[in-house]
């Protein structure tokens, strides 16, 4: 039951309820907390963040229409698997989606959709004619071979090249697609320009065994090439699947944050001496160790959200000009979706808030819940990986936010942009 945690709670230190919500190796993560803590100037993250989760629960049990003090873990997980159902029947009806259009239409719908929302949709990313010349360089031999081309030139006359590049991704091996980011190596910012994000379904049915597989080990059928600003969406292999738009419809929206992310770190680094280098080690090593607070690595995303959704830049002198406010632009899926149905703001804010019961966590999550809820999870195998990286963000977030880091980050991301090595606290 809930009500044992929450009364347990005064006699617990509060850092180790986040600690038991990401399930994180102890006493590493507390020793983490307690150093940001002092460095910091113990301003009680750790207990403000669980004071928030834990009244965000209560409030949240209540709006579902059940009693915070006896609900149980599968109650409350059947509750939210009511309001995901809910809530997709009136995205459904809002985008006029009829139940017997093909998924691949339904995408189509929701990709048009996504085009309308008043959103930031541009990227500084790798120019096409410049991605051919890397396909010449590297040829995409298993694609060539699957779609039944005899020659690449033939080959890359008739695709498009955005449609080569998803098919690479999904077809050619792990190497082959790690010794195509390598050959970026090459590339200078004269390769790279801004454009719109590209969207699309993806039809082609000669490489329908690919897709299959793809969606095997990735567990969704969303293709991200963050350096090419594409997004492919691979068929589902199903006739009908409730709970597309509202799965299908946040995730684009986080796809084109991650690549605008991408896209923002790029245009930092292109004054950096060694471009080519640093474009190619962000994209192999997901840019993870950004900057350090406290002996904490911390990464472009979360530097990124601290400074967006300002209207101007705190400190242009360190960004412009090649950094502009709209590049750094960070807004929740969930903040969105709601401007298309006012009722999905009952998701606002959950991305990183959980339940937590003696047999592990609920998510409120929105996509926690959508996952669990189109692929007919039941409790025991719900989906909690989305919860879990959000909160982890929102506890350095918070931190990053704190007045004795800022100078500490300032530093560091003017070492970190033009400087060769970068400073460390």
């Amino acid at each position: 039951m809930l009500k044992i945690i929450r009364d347990n709670l005064s006699s617990i230190d509060m850092s180790r309820v986040i600690s038991q919500l990401l399930d994180a190796p102890e006493p590493d993560f507390s020793m983490a907390i307690s150093e940001l803590e002092h460095q910091a100037g113990n301003p009680s993250i750790d207990v403000h963040l669980t004071s928030i989760i834990q009244g965000t629960v209560h409030r949240k049990i209540r709006e579902l229409g059940l009693d915070p003090s006896d609900t149980t873990a599968n109650e409350l997980y059947r509750g939210l698997q009511s309001m995901v159902r809910l809530h997709d029947q009136f995205l459904n009806k809002k985008l006029n989606i009829e139940t017997d259009m093909s998924l691949s239409k339904q995408m189509s719908i929701i990709i048009k959709k996504i085009h309308s929302l008043p959103i930031p949709s541009k990227a500084w990313v790798i120019k096409s004619s410049s991605a051919k010349k890397l396909l010449k360089k590297n040829p995409p031999k298993k694609v060539k071979s699957a779609l039944g081309y005899k020659s690449l030139d033939s080959m890359l006359k008739r695709e498009k090249t955005e449609d080569i590049l998803i098919y690479s991704r999904i077809c050619e091996t792990a190497t082959w697609n790690k010794k195509f980011i390598k050959s970026y190596s090459g590339l200078t910012p004269a390769d790279f320009e801004t454009r719109k994000i590209k969207l699309k379904v993806v039809t082609n049915k000669k490489l329908s065994d690919k897709y299959s597989s793809f969606l095997q080990q990735k567990h969704h059928n969303n293709v991200v090439l963050v350096e090419h600003g594409i997004i492919g969406c691979l068929p589902l292999g199903v006739d009908k699947l409730p709970g597309l738009v509202i799965t299908v419809l946040p995730l684009l929206l986080h796809n084109i944050n991650e690549v605008r992310s991408y896209s923002a770190i790029f245009k930092m680094h292109q004054v950096h001496p060694d471009f080519s280098k640093k474009l190619v080690n962000i994209l192999l090593n997901n840019s993870d160790d950004f900057v350090r607070l406290a002996s904490q690595d911390v990464s472009w995303r979360i530097v990124q959200r601290h400074y967006g959704n300002r209207p101007h830049l705190p400190y242009p002198e360190l960004f412009e000009p090649h950094i502009q406010a709209d590049d750094l632009y960070w807004r929740k899926a969930e903040s969105v979706i709601y401007w298309l149905e006012p009722a999905l703001k009952f998701w606002e804010d959950l991305d990183y808030i959980a339940a937590l019961y003696p047999d592990g966590p609920v998510p409120l999550s929105l996509m926690d819940n959508a996952v669990s809820y189109i692929n007919k999870l039941e409790y025991k195998d719900h989906s909690r990986k989305y919860f879990k990286d959000s909160l982890w963000n929102e506890l350095l977030l918070r931190y990053v936010g704190q007045d004795n880091f800022q100078q500490v980050l300032i530093n560091q991301l003017d070492n970190k942009v033009f400087k060769t090595e970068m400073a460390e606290f």
